[in-house]
């Protein structure tokens, strides 16, 4: 079966690798509809080798016969669209924040909950979570599974793109600027980002977390587990694209660096390069373009019982948010709706 999608905010960066993405893995489309925000209807963008798509105002597009909806506009504008897509029937697989919580909405990572998908029809939307807790518990998912893991420390090395073309524009100039003498401009950021880091993703919580850190706590625990504990510390990095994460797990069962890295290397959706060498890791400039989430430096922390540390790299352009989203509609496609129409 063919189906017909929309991809919503398709002139940003995820938007633009939703599209990507569909056409490399060859999605099963009858027609692809291009929309975003009425300044940028009009504009044509590329859907595969050969095809040129012209967005369309999303605003007054009507979602009548629509199959899935892949979108990533932003939370105020899912929470607008996407009832009103679903009420017309399509199935909405959102990338942003708005409905990641709401108890009556998936929360997927294919490779880590794909049973808990069977929900999607209470609302015809399924969420897509935060790019750092996709990558983070497609890693821990395997070592949940053999050494039950019971708390997780992780520090994120979050990349520019995660907050959008502008924040790499920034990025960008400011470096620029920095080799010719020119004055550091902040637009998005709170302080420079150019040849420094920032704590400091989303806005201040009460309790002193940002709300990126609390995100990857609840996600977590809604996609894998609601006993693990887990404290994380956000940075924007200069870096365009992937992020990196540093993370430290305590288990229930005894656990060792050469079963975890064994368990890692037949997980789904993982590629473990770990040696211990110059060179015998990854970096965000080796993965960028990848699928798969990273692991290296696996290695056993002797300062509490059962512990590991590791560290972890991925594309948040791709498993970060598309190739997810996209994988969602995959999974729809092999249990539900194929079979609905077969």
């Amino acid at each position: 079966m063919a189906y017909k999608v929309a991809v919503v905010g398709a002139t940003g960066n995820v938007g633009r690798e939703m599209l990507t993405t569909l056409a490399e893995r060859e999605f099963p489309v009858s027609e692809v509809v291009a929309l975003a925000s009425e300044r940028s209807a009009g504009t044509k963008i590329s859907f595969g080798e050969d095809d040129v798509l012209k967005v369309q105002d999303l605003a007054k597009f009507d979602f009548k016969g629509v199959d899935i909806v892949l979108s990533s506009p932003g939370s105020k504008v899912s929470a607008a669209f996407a009832p009103r897509a679903a009420a017309a029937g399509a199935i909405v697989i959102d990338n942003t924040s708005q409905f990641r919580m709401d108890p009556d909405i998936p929360l997927i990572v294919p490779e880590v909950n794909p049973e808990a998908l069977a929900g999607y029809t209470k609302r015809n939307i399924i969420a897509n979570p935060n790019c750092s807790t996709i990558q983070m518990v497609v890693a821990l998912k395997p070592l949940h599974d053999l050494f039950k893991i019971k708390r997780v420390v992780v520090s994120t090395y979050q990349s520019v793109s995660g907050a959008g073309k502008d924040a790499m524009d920034e990025l960008f100039n400011q470096t620029k600027g920095i080799f010719t003498n020119q004055a550091v401009v902040k637009q998005l950021f709170t302080k420079q980002i150019a040849f420094n880091v920032i704590p400091h993703i989303d806005v201040f919580m009460d309790s002193g977390s940002t709300k990126e850190e609390w995100k990857m706590m609840v996600e977590t625990k809604k996609i894998l587990d609601p006993a693990i504990k887990l404290v994380a510390t956000c940075v924007r990095v200069p870096v365009f694209i992937c992020h990196s994460e540093a993370i430290n797990i305590e288990c229930e069962l005894p656990i060792s660096a050469a079963a975890a890295r064994a368990a890692l290397k037949v997980a789904r959706g993982v590629t473990v390069i770990d040696h211990r060498a110059d060179e015998g890791y990854v970096t965000p400039v080796e993965v960028a373009g990848e699928d798969n989430v990273f692991v290296s430096r696996i290695r056993e922390d002797s300062t509490v019982e059962n512990g590991l540390s590791l560290w972890v790299v991925g594309d948040n352009l791709r498993k970060g948010a598309a190739l997810n989203a996209v994988q969602i509609a995959e999974l729809l496609d092999r249990r539900y709706l194929a079979k609905s129409t077969a």
